[in-house]
């Protein structure tokens, strides 16, 4: 039985070139909007999601984290509990800079959505969640240690706040690039 490698691969082939021809031309399925592909509003509602998911995780941290120092000085210090709530307020602030930009973002999927929109909006979300994530995370730890520390040395008050500013800054720095990427 002698095997010729020759045949044997022109034969395989002949049945396999059909199928191949097939996925190439696979792209004339894809149903295309009037500027761009089908899958491109894929993009912008992941920039949404992006936007929301992660501003409210740093919200959520920052408001745990300081939740947990406001609830061990106010054993101390009961007096001081409406004072304490400051870095609790400036984490929500975040999470609502997330929620601005996912409804931009949302009203601006619209008929004829090309790739160029989708992914700035895209950068846009993840921009402005990453960013509300690094300063919820800044505020959780500055906010524990400052209320605690405030309910030992009222005079550190003044000092935590700047901080909590700084920190919240963080957050504003990402919802400008969003909106600046949104308006694109």
């Amino acid at each position: 039985f002698p095997f010729r490698a020759d045949v044997f691969l022109l034969s395989s082939y002949s049945g396999i070139l059909p199928k191949l021809q097939s996925l190439i031309c696979i792209h004339k399925d894809i149903k295309m909007a009037t500027d761009g592909p089908a899958y491109a509003p894929f993009f912008g509602v992941m920039g949404a999601t992006a936007a929301v998911a992660f501003s409210a995780m740093g919200a959520a941290y920052g408001t745990a984290k300081s939740g947990t120092g406001i609830a061990a000085m106010s054993v101390m210090r009961p007096e001081l509990i409406m004072r304490s709530v400051i870095p609790v307020v400036m984490a929500g602030i975040i999470g609502i800079y997330g929620l601005v930009v996912a409804a931009v973002i949302t009203n601006n999927i619209t008929e004829g959505y090309g790739l160029y929109k989708a992914f700035t909006q895209l950068g846009a979300g993840l921009a402005v969640g990453i960013s509300g994530l690094a300063a919820g995370y800044a505020i959780g730890v500055v906010g524990d240690s400052g209320v605690r520390g405030t309910a030992q040395q009222p005079r550190l008050f003044v000092g935590m706040i700047l901080i909590l500013i700084f920190a919240e800054v963080l957050g504003l720095y990402g919802f400008i690039v969003a909106l600046i990427l949104t308006s694109k």
